[in-house]
């Protein structure tokens, strides 16, 4: 919880542009439609802290990332260039090697002393992840910021912030990978990235062949969420293999489900009830699914970084989501999940052209991405696992689940979640009843 955060004070370098070790490629690359909707024109920071490693006596953390930056981007040209915008706002690449941001930063206490203030919604992000003046935008400014934040104990931390129309979380832990290979010595990485985004933009005569709730406009509901958007909070919620055990024992036996389908209903039902909408107001939960994983006979090139992923949203009246079992919830996102084809992508990729790339519905939208397998609490470079490695806080409305150990060294899930004050009180409250009653109820351990 936020009040009982450290204050720690960190001195900042002044900012480097790091580019390619070797002359690469200028030229321009275009965006697929996946990669340059409405939703994606952010950057999503990515943290990993280190505790000190005897491995790394006598080396500079910060001098090992940066001179493996330059020797990734040889491979990864594109992230050193600069976004450009062609006719009708459509986004290209400048290969210009202009290089990505990195900084160098000091901090005045030891790691461990942060506890578990490390985990998402991280209250340090700021001092972290430097929000250099002229960095987070989206046109002409770098595609990537990198600071390493050196602790008084030996250990460190590494903060990614990275433009989101160039890469998916799928596609940084590719970028990643090929920098703990090359910081360890490989000459090249072990998967060369490919570029190929035409395979995802949209048709010659595009045409929207798939329903999108997604995009969905609600003129009425946006009066109400207007007033409370700007006053939102953020706390996060851990679910470990009791918890998950107390939310399955809500659905019937005869409903198969995985854990992460389970978990996103019960979250928008428990998130439903605390908003506590008109029974008629229709609500949301907009999954982000990973194209390369879940839809096999869509192939992509393995070395492909570039978005591959879809948005689909179930829809239900909210009286009904609050009142039914947790089996209607569920039932809905399955059914949601096997419409998912490649006629799906490709309508999507032809309605971001048509509408002009709309952005993804806000009001009462649950919108949430599993990163687990996305490994960045697995990344070594050399010395060993960070202690936490993830996305360190819901990024406007996008809640994400990131695999964390609690106090007891169990693991689970750890999702943030953004609601305003009063709502979230009621959240907590509901969930609590949901989990934690079941869980205490029938203490067989």
């Amino acid at each position: 919880m936020a009040h009982m955060t450290m204050p720690i004070s960190i001195t900042h370098h002044k900012p480097k542009l790091i580019i390619p070790s070797i002359v690469t490629p200028h030229e321009t690359k275009h965006l697929s439609e996946i990669d340059d909707q409405g939703s994606t024109r952010f950057h999503v920071p990515v943290i990993m802290f280190y505790k000190y490693n005897s491995l790394m006596e006598g080396k500079d953390p910060a001098k090992l990332i940066k001179d493996g930056l330059s020797k990734t981007l040889v491979f990864f040209y594109p992230l050193a260039g600069r976004l450009i915008e062609g006719p009708n706002k459509k986004l290209m690449v400048n290969c210009n090697s202009e290089g990505i941001m990195f900084i160098e930063a000091d901090a005045n206490v030891e790691l461990d002393k942060l506890g578990d203030s490390i985990k998402p919604p991280c209250p340090y992000l700021e001092e972290l992840l430097y929000n250099e003046p002229g960095s987070d935008g989206i046109i002409g400014c770098p595609l990537m910021l990198v600071q390493v934040t050196r602790f008084r104990c030996g250990g460190f931390v590494i903060g990614f912030k990275f433009n989101h129309t160039m890469m998916d979380a799928y596609g940084f832990k590719m970028f990643l990978n090929a920098l703990s290979e090359l910081i360890q010595g490989a000459s090249a990485p072990s998967i060369l990235p490919v570029w190929q985004r035409d395979v995802l933009s949209a048709r010659s005569s595009p045409c929207i062949t798939c329903t999108h709730h997604e995009f969905d406009e609600q003129i009425e509901s946006r009066i109400a969420w207007e007033s409370i958007e700007e006053k939102f909070i953020q706390q996060s919620f851990f679910f470990g293999n009791k918890e998950i055990e107390a939310i399955k024992n809500q659905v019937s036996s005869y409903c198969e489900c995985t854990k992460f389908e389970l978990l996103t209903a019960f979250l928008w039902k428990c998130r439903t009830i605390a908003l506590d909408l008109h029974p008629e107001e229709i609500v949301h939960m907009t999954l982000l699914v990973n194209i390369r994983r879940n839809l096999p006979k869509f192939e992509l090139p393995p070395g492909y970084y570039g978005n591959a992923f879809i948005t689909p949203a179930a829809i239900s009246k909210a009286g009904l989501l609050c009142s039914n079992s947790l089996t209607y919830a569920v039932k809905l996102i399955k059914e949601l999940k096997d419409h998912m084809n490649e006629e799906y992508i490709k309508s999507l990729a032809d309605l971001i052209v048509i509408k002009g790339r709309p952005e993804l519905l806000k009001y009462w939208n649950f919108i949430i991405s599993d990163n687990r397998s996305a490994g960045f609490d697995e990344f070594d470079f050399g010395f060993g696992k960070p202690i936490f490695g993830g996305v360190p806080k819901a990024i406007s409305l996008i809640s994400f689940g990131v695999p964390v150990k609690n106090d007891k060294g169990e693991k689970g899930i750890l999702i943030a979640i953004s609601l305003p004050p009063l709502a979230m009180k009621k959240f907590q409250e509901v969930v609590y009843k949901m989990t934690l009653r079941n869980v205490e109820g029938d203490n067989i351990d």
